[in-house]
């Protein structure tokens, strides 16, 4: 359902679904008992500049009943944020997509803590493209290839291929090396992910997140790998790793969660996602693009002495 209001400052409006009925009179009545105790004079000032709309832009007052409406729109009121001190650089943009090269630290879309401070209120601000939309999310801590719609009329052909599995990912890590560990492997297991719980699970069960894990090199006791995941299950390239018994360099999830801690950008998770390549489905030519960004975490050859 698209929102009558437009995007401001990169962020889209909030919506909110109105009760059917119940003990509230009006849609005020309601909206004050559910948020009142952050800012009641606040939400009673939103009502009162017509600030809060429906379905048409239609604004609503303190008087408008609760049935009028089933959805409401308005906008949030958003505490200052200190911006990451990470950037992101394009990789890539014409008149249906938008690549970029997400740093380490800041998430793809708001949320929590981060509304300003992600790469999609950033871009949108930053290009004045506020149609801008994410075709797929990477970790908070994870860097490297995303993609962004830029425009709406062809933006579903591109979701398709993601939802079809028609992209080619390929990821990079960097984890201790075990010698027993018999490599290249497939990783298959079951995972779920409780929006309750932080972390995800390895559950029994029919698997359903599958990755293919490659050593490309090793030194000092740790390696670069080569990630190809099948599927797409959050945290699914840190949790099969972590099985392994290779967890990710730098990782606080897995395979223990540590405390929590402000973030340390000295010590980025090393995990980068290198390169997504496709069909373009307009131009129907093969096209890939690849990260230029590096992690920091794999020990460099040591320098050789000339004789």
């Amino acid at each position: 359902m698209q929102s009558p209001l437009p995007v401001r400052n990169g962020v889209n409006a909030t919506r909110l679904r109105l009760p059917a009925e119940g003990p509230w009179t009006t849609a005020f009545d309601y909206v004050l008992e559910r948020f009142g105790h952050v800012n009641p004079q606040g939400i009673a000032d939103r009502f009162d500049r017509g600030e809060v709309v429906g379905i048409g832009g239609v604004p609503l007052d303190r008087t408008t009943p609760l049935t009028e409406h089933t959805f409401i729109w308005y906008y949030r009121e958003l505490p200052p944020e200190e911006r990451l001190p990470v950037e992101i650089s394009i990789l890539h943009q014409d008149e249906n997509l938008l690549v970029v090269d997400k740093p380490h630290f800041l998430p793809t879309t708001p949320g929590g803590m981060y509304v300003a401070e992600s790469a999609l209120v950033r871009l949108r601000v930053a290009l004045g493209i506020p149609d801008l939309i994410p075709m797929h999310r990477l970790d908070r801590m994870t860097a490297g290839v995303l993609l962004f719609s830029t425009n709406p009329d062809t933006r579903g052909k591109y979701q398709v291929l993601f939802e079809k599995r028609r992209i080619e990912k390929e990821y990079e890590a960097v984890a201790p090396v075990r010698s027993d560990l018999e490599l290249p492997a497939i990783v298959r297991s079951r995972m779920i992910k409780s929006r309750t719980y932080l972390l995800a699970q390895e559950v029994p069960g029919e698997p359903n997140a599958e990755t293919r894990v490659e050593l490309m090199e090793q030194s000092g006791g740790f390696g670069r790998y080569r990630l190809l995941p099948h599927t797409g299950k959050t945290h699914q390239l840190r949790v099969h790793m972590a099985s392994l018994g290779i967890g990710i360099l730098n990782d606080p999830f897995y395979p223990v969660l540590l405390e929590q801690a402000p973030d340390d950008f000295s010590k980025p998770l090393q995990l980068l996602a290198r390169s997504i390549q496709f069909t373009d489905p307009l131009t129907r030519q093969p096209v890939q693009y690849r990260s230029e960004l590096t992690l920091d975490g794999f020990p460099a050859p040591a320098p050789t002495t000339a004789s």
